[in-house]
């Protein structure tokens, strides 16, 4: 957050940087306050004690006030909001483990609000929920074909999936903040601006959610700075969130989003979240419901939860049946002008190659997707899934015999390899990235496949000497995608505690 810019003193006052604002000053400042402003104030402040604590895991009100700048009285009066909401718990004074008086260390709540995310592939469907902390605390994954099936079919089996999932987090004590699904295809966004549900359930907002005890200074409930902008807030590490990740700042909410085009499931302009509102029925009311690319929301998760915070600017790739990219600048999600950038499976490494199912040639799909790896190892994938059911046997067949040498199989490796590479080389020098992850399939075949891809990487990348420690594997590996739509609703609540919905008192 930065800090305000000072007001001009006026005549006759002196401008130094020690020189405080009177206390009539400050006082008709805060009076000018009109609700809707101190009800922001108060949000963004809610906002920042949640932060602190993501950050530090385990920190007391002394540990916020210090880490913010707010007063202690103002902290405690936050705390206790964000404590009746179920946002924040209390530990014991032991667990700060630092000397001095002892305090309650505070730490992101196990129950109460959580995310529910959903994935569906061409081979498989998968949910989880994750609570505050980025825990997953429910996973349901079944193997099933999607490929042809009608958006609707797909809608209902979900739905029952994400009802059992939300069951058994109502058996801990979670409920669903948000539900969001990965999908693999692209995506078009109707409006500029994400709307949430209509229908909010039956749970009181918080406290400041309406203005009623919100304040823009220390002096009036609470505040970052005083009535001038005096105070600097530090610079507390946001958690980044699924608004303020994309460059236009928009969440893929409800009926906000079409699926455009899904050539792996055989879809065109599908409003999957309208179908699935439709299939839960009376299940989860209120509750946002958003779709997003499986290549962002992966590229989201390694942001989140790869456990490289200083990597804020590079190209995630998620390999399946299917070859996307995310690409993510600044900590921030890039989606381009349409909302369609990372088609990395559809550019062309070799223009005279084989046809490709989007209608052009020499697709990097065509090499390094599951199913063309498969082909150049001399087996059919049709075949193996019917032999090898559930998600990740078919690569956890290739990379055993791989592993055990065969030959065909090495070959088909090397060549996806290959085809990566110049495919990422490209990417590179056009927007310059710190580094490059490998995620989905190609993170558990990245052993046989990094070699070749740091070859053509070294040959190809003219923006600078390429350095094969700037290219990895995620360690997220197929999960990315699940992860990242599970923890949206988690960033969501950090960024803006208020937007939940929350029980009236903590249990």
């Amino acid at each position: 957050m930065s800090q305000p810019s000072r007001p001009e003193a006026p005549r006759g006052e002196p401008t130094g940087r020690n020189v405080r604002p009177s206390r009539s000053r400050a006082a008709h400042a805060v009076r000018d306050l009109t609700p809707a402003s101190q009800a922001g104030m108060r949000r963004r402040n809610l906002a920042l004690v949640m932060q602190v604590v993501a950050a530090e895991e385990t920190v007391s009100r002394a540990g916020v006030a210090a880490r913010t700048g707010l007063t202690r009285a103002t902290v405690s009066s936050l705390v206790e909001e964000l404590l009746d909401a179920r946002l924040l718990a209390e530990r014991g004074p032991e667990a700060l483990g630092r000397p001095g008086r002892p305090g309650s260390a505070l730490v992101l709540s196990d129950v109460g609000p959580a995310g529910l995310g959903a994935e569906v592939g061409p081979d498989h469907m998968a949910v989880c929920v994750a609570d505050l902390r980025g825990e997953v605390r429910v996973r349901i994954e079944e193997p099933v074909d999607n490929r042809g099936v009608a958006p609707e079919d797909v809608a209902a089996r979900l739905a029952e999936l994400l009802r059992r999932a939300a069951a058994e987090a109502g058996a801990a004590d979670l409920w669903p903040h948000g539900v969001t699904v990965a999908l693999p295809g692209l995506l078009r966004r109707q409006s500029a601006r994400s709307a949430t549900a209509p229908d909010a359930p039956d749970r009181p907002p918080l406290n400041g959610a309406d203005g009623a005890n919100g304040g823009a200074s220390d002096g009036a409930n609470g505040g970052a700075t005083d009535a001038n902008g005096e105070r600097p807030v530090p610079d507390i590490p946001a958690a980044p969130t699924a608004s303020s990740t994309s460059m236009d700042s928009t969440a893929p909410t409800d009926s906000l989003v079409v699926v455009e085009k899904a050539p792996n499931l055989g879809w065109t302009d599908v409003p999957f979240a309208v179908l699935l509102r439709a299939a839960l029925g009376e299940a989860l009311p209120g509750v946002r419901i958003g779709v997003e690319n499986e290549a962002n929301l992966s590229a989201l998760a390694e942001l989140w939860l790869g456990g490289r915070p200083w990597m804020r600017d590079f190209v995630h790739v998620s390999g399946e049946v299917g070859i996307g990219a995310g690409l993510v600048v600044g900590g921030r999600l890039f989606r381009g002008a349409r909302g369609f950038a990372g088609e990395l499976g559809h550019l062309s490494v070799r223009p005279r190659g084989e046809r490709c199912g989007c209608g052009s040639r020499g697709c990097l799909e065509r090499y390094a997707g599951e199913d063309a790896m498969l082909r150049a190892a001399g087996l059919d994938p049709a075949e193996v899934a019917h032999r090898h059911p559930g998600r990740g046997e078919r690569i956890r067949l290739l990379a055993s015999r791989a592993e055990a040498g065969e030959e065909a199989t090495l070959a088909a490796l090397a060549r996806a390899g290959q085809a990566l590479g110049v495919a990422l080389a490209g990417a590179v020098n056009l927007v310059d990235p710190e580094a490059v992850v490998l995620g989905g399939a190609h993170a558990e075949l990245s052993r046989w496949l990094l070699p070749a891809v740091e070859r053509e990487m070294r040959r190809r990348v003219t923006a600078r000497p390429w350095r094969a420690e700037w290219l990895s594997a995620s360690v997220l590996g197929r999960d990315g995608a699940l992860l990242g739509a599970a923890n949206t609703a988690v960033r969501e609540l950090l960024a803006d505690p208020t937007s939940g919905t929350v029980t009236a008192a903590r249990g």
